[in-house]
């Protein structure tokens, strides 16, 4: 299925709505879509080869400072999902925000719309420090 995205994707991740994601409502729980959207995020930071392991070696590490999440439809138990993130704005020095999109695959529904503005901090001292360039280089802003 073709997917009306909002923007152009940098990375999508397939996820799978099991029965530990269900609430007591019967559908997935709130607390669910932003572990996905960091899921999605991480899938996403493996793809351009940055790990974990490569901000450890290079001395950096993206923290959240704020996400915004607009829930639109819940998801349902077996549901698949299609999760997708793209860079909405780097300032090339300490911070980016990435958008994310989680879709049903089964019809194209836009389930939530969130965002999240990352702050690059250096990991010896915790504190916000200049994206180093393999940071700048790996997360450019999507084109339209």
């Amino acid at each position: 299925m073709e997917f009306n995205w909002s923007q152009t994707p940098a990375h999508t991740l397939s996820i799978r709505v099991e029965e530990k994601h269900i609430d007591v409502l019967g559908h997935a729980n709130n607390c669910e879509y932003p572990k996905w959207m960091e899921d999605v995020a991480w899938s996403h930071c493996h793809q351009v080869g940055l790990p974990f392991e490569k901000w450890q070696q290079l001395g950096y590490a993206w923290v959240a400072r704020r996400t915004e999440i607009d829930y639109l439809v819940s998801a349902m138990k077996d549901d698949e999902i299609i999760a997708a993130t793209w860079i909405e704005e780097n300032d090339q020095k300490l911070s980016m925000t990435r958008a994310y999109e989680l879709k049903r695959a089964s019809d194209g529904v836009t389930l939530i719309k969130g965002k999240t503005k990352w702050v690059c901090i250096n990991l010896s001292t915790g504190r916000p420090a200049r994206m180093p360039p393999e940071f700048q280089q790996a997360f450019p802003v999507a084109n339209s």
